[in-house]
């Protein structure tokens, strides 16, 4: 199973029936020890009554007690916490189908700016993955010139679907699709969001002619593929830190092509994160997509092109 279901314990999965059913729609469960399980289903919350059925209001919801979670954490780390010590210490754990859970408790500290793991963990949030192709057929048109690629900056506050998206653009830039060739793509995957590799294995399709650098920082990550893969094409997921911008430069320089994501409302907001104004006025990244949402939705809001000598709006 790859779905809903292998999540939990064989003797709880009645309980999870129906929320299987709806899996498609379903963004996040969040179960928190002694309160009310909740759903985020097509961006609205929603609850689950002592049945396993929606309920509307947190008084009606069930509750998880603090056994049912550990049995939940137990069950994905396949009954050894130990064999995930690494995962933990990032915060989650990535499961067969690509899905992730993300863990919050007490925070032991092997420095002040180290974490060594978490422990008495109350609090699960499982994120399903969910690949949609298509995703990006709107927008290729846009980030082809005569055939090439042109170095794409995806912009998008959080959960406005720029993995989606981003995940979308790799596949089609590694198969081919009606605006260029297949292109050799190297995509580091730093929190395993992307391809949702599990155990080095990708569970989503990102292309034939991608490379996957799972669970490593990006800027340490580019530099590997290009050391070892010789990508055509550099994909990485919310660039933000100096090293990542400097990664970013060097590729460039090197003739690859670049697809990337960062935070922000639009463009000015981006132009005021430290060291992204100054990469913006380079002219490493050509194309802009902004991305938000439109009555719920998921939307590409507008799309830049990168001009000499014009500011960007």
């Amino acid at each position: 199973m790859s779905g809903v279901l292998q999540l939990f314990p064989k003797e709880r999965r009645w309980f999870w029936k129906r929320v299987a059913e709806d899996e498609e729609r379903i963004q996040e469960i969040r179960i928190r020890t002694e309160l009310p399980v909740l759903i985020l289903w097509e961006g609205r919350e929603r609850f689950l009554d002592e049945e396993g059925n929606y309920a509307d209001r947190p008084e009606k919801a069930y509750r998880a007690m603090e056994e049912e979670v550990r049995q939940v954490l137990q069950h994905v780390c396949h009954y050894s916490l130990y064999a995930y010590e690494d995962e933990l210490r990032q915060g989650f754990i990535t499961v067969a189908g690509g899905h992730r859970v993300g863990v919050a408790g007490q925070a032991v500290l092997e420095t002040e700016e180290r974490l060594r793991t978490i422990k008495h963990i109350t609090c699960l949030n499982i994120r399903l993955s969910h690949q949609v192709r298509g995703a990006g057929d709107g927008v290729l048109h846009f980030i082809y010139e005569k055939g090439e690629l042109q170095n794409t900056l995806i912009i998008s506050p959080p959960g406005c679907g720029k993995t989606t998206l981003l995940r979308d653009l790799v596949r089609q830039i590694s198969d081919g699709n009606p605006y260029g060739s297949g292109k050799c793509v190297g995509l580091v995957d730093e929190r395993s969001e992307i391809a949702g590799c599990f155990q080095g294995k990708p569970q989503n399709d990102v292309g034939i002619r991608t490379d996957v650098l799972d669970a490593c920082p990006k800027a340490l990550g580019m530099m590997l593929l290009l050391r070892a893969m010789s990508p055509q094409v550099l994909a990485i997921d919310e660039m933000g830190g100096e090293r990542d911008l400097e990664a970013v430069r060097l590729a460039s320089s090197c003739g690859c092509r670049l697809v990337a994501t960062v935070h922000g409302s639009g463009m000015k907001d981006v132009r005021r994160k430290a060291g992204m104004g100054r990469l913006l006025e380079e002219g490493i990244f050509q194309r802009f997509l902004i991305l938000g949402k439109r009555e719920g939705r998921c939307v590409v809001l507008d799309m830049h092109r990168w001009e000499p000598g014009k500011e960007l709006a």
